[in-house]
């Protein structure tokens, strides 16, 4: 048995930094089988440009968002030199441990750029048609050791996205800045600086906010201690990019955001490129989009006028997050009714109306049994009340503007019971974070996104859509081609324009996910 062989079938190779490849040893055992174990990287003893290609991918990981060390970057140049004896011959054995330890670090490199590292269930990211596995073995074997383009075919295996290649493109700015060092910190104000106010760390923040393309480089330098002009725009700027209220005020929220290490918003920027790589490659048309801490929904397809966006709101921070998933809308309701959920009349309307009975009629509401027949809609009597207890009966909100789900509600039927809807209460658009649902997803502009969904049928004008929502009846329409919903948590973000924004880990995501990549591989399937 030749020592590739060997090492292969035992799944260990000491040589690497994480020695234990048991994520890709059936892989490594399937591509060596296939030449019958012989060496692939090496040419008269020698790293073949493809060997070399491959070392300078290596190198390069950072630029994908991957960590260079994954793949021994700073251990090829000892192993390129065991090759290169002075007065010998490359011992066949140095041959064998060179080319196993390049497969694997291939293999893991172009699995990690397809598929990702880290499997999105482990999180409980219900993304489970993404990407198809990469057949690694094949893969390098038909498009790799021999290849004329190395790069380019290297390339073929990433998510194509938008999205994706413009995180990617963004990545080297960042990591330039890091390199650079962060500089002197903006000082904490004691109370919020407002324009015309004197501050003291003026010098601190025209250079950070230099540094960060906030401020054009051709501004000029403050005069004197005054926080005013260029400053306030370039702050606004800023605030706008990191999802803040866009007030110019150096509040603690503010600086604090200004002086985050630069190396983590490298990492937030990898943490994206992750994540993208989870997405389900294909959909019959492009998706509706909506990113939790951007707080955002955007369409994928363009309109004339452009692409939709809209605010929206989302579930609660520690309570009832919305989930992250992808599914196909189906249809939409005009003026729904909306059944509460149990865990909501349970906790929350049941205590409200032992207290006052005429709660519910109130607020519109009316109670239904298990067939949806109307027990009352008026005063909730001690026995209703008991059924209400037991879960035996269900409240239910009567459609009209007051309806929680306001005036429309668009289904992709999901294990999670999460929709998109309309609101009665517009005002929570205006905050900065807008964290507020028990999980389902408030729009914005509800016409405008109705309109889009329904935009193939001709029957469906704004004014007909206008006056089914404030109507007097419940109307659901089903759709032809069902859409992709595609609910994502990204804390960085770029625009098509190119700029870069980063948003609050609002549920806390991010570090779970660099501690699972911190661990190295095999990851956590």
């Amino acid at each position: 048995m030749s020592l590739i062989q060997s090492l292969a079938q035992s799944g260990r190779f000491a040589d690497l930094k994480w020695p234990t490849f048991s994520d890709v040893a059936p892989a490594v055992s399937q591509f060596y089988s296939a030449g019958k174990w012989t060496p692939v990287w090496t040419s008269g003893g020698q790293p073949t440009p493809q060997a070399a290609e491959m070392i300078d991918l290596f190198r390069g990981a950072e630029f994908k968002g991957l960590r260079r060390e994954d793949y021994d970057a700073s251990r090829w140049a000892g192993a390129i030199a065991k090759l290169k004896p002075a007065t010998a011959t490359p011992l066949d054995d140095d041959v064998a441990r060179f080319d196993l330890a390049m497969t694997v670090c291939a293999m893991r490199y172009f699995s990690a750029l397809h598929n990702g590292r880290i499997n999105p269930n482990h999180f409980k990211f219900a993304l489970t048609s993404g990407p198809a596995p990469l057949d690694l073995a094949g893969f390098i074997r038909g498009k790799i050791i021999n290849s004329a383009d190395l790069p380019s075919a290297a390339a073929s295996v990433e998510p194509h996205f938008a999205g994706y290649l413009r995180a990617e493109d963004a990545l080297p700015q960042y990591l330039k800045l890091a390199q650079a060092g962060d500089g002197a910190p903006v000082p904490m104000p004691a109370v919020s600086v407002r324009p015309s106010d004197n501050y003291a760390g003026l010098p601190q923040l025209d250079a950070r906010l230099r540094l960060l393309g906030d401020l054009p480089a051709n501004a000029p330098p403050p005069a004197g201690a005054v926080y005013q002009g260029a400053l306030v725009t370039a702050v606004k700027h800023f605030q706008d990019r990191h999802g803040l209220a866009t007030d110019g005020v150096l509040g603690k929220g503010t600086v604090a955001a200004i002086n985050v290490p630069l190396h983590q918003r490298v990492v937030e920027l990898d943490l994206t490129l992750e994540r993208y790589r989870w997405i389900p490659p294909t959909f019959p048309q492009p998706p509706i989009v909506v990113n939790i801490p951007e707080f955002r929904l955007r369409t994928l397809r363009r309109q004339p006028g452009g692409f939709i966006s809209m605010a929206v709101v989302v579930g609660r921070a520690m309570r009832t997050q919305t989930p992250v998933f992808a599914d196909y809308m189906k249809y939409l309701v005009f003026r729904p009714y909306w059944l509460v959920p149990m865990s909501i009349q349970f906790n929350e309307l049941v205590p409200k109306t032992r207290r006052d009975p005429g709660y519910l009629a109130a607020h519109g509401y009316q109670v239904v049994d298990g067939s949806g027949n109307v027990i009352t809609d008026g005063v909730v009597s001690d026995d209703v009340l008991s059924g209400l207890r037991s879960g035996a009966y269900q409240i239910r909100q009567k459609p009209g503007p007051k309806n929680a789900l306001g005036l429309v509600k668009f289904i992709f039927p999901n294990r999670y019971n999460v929709y998109l809807h309309s609101t009665p209460s517009p005002e929570l658009f205006s905050r900065a974070r807008r964290d507020f649902s028990h999980g389902c997803i408030r729009v914005a502009e509800p016409a405008k996104l109705a309109a889009w969904v329904l935009r193939d049928d001709p029957n469906w004008t704004p004014a007909k859509i206008d006056a089914a929502m404030n109507g007097s009846q419940t109307i659901q329409v089903n759709l032809k081609n069902p859409i992709p919903v595609l609910i994502l948590y990204s804390t960085a973000v770029v625009t098509p324009e190119g700029s870069v924004h980063f948003y609050d880990d609002i549920y806390g995501y991010d570090k779970p996910l660099l501690a699972a990549i911190d661990s190295g591989p095999p990851y956590p399937s």
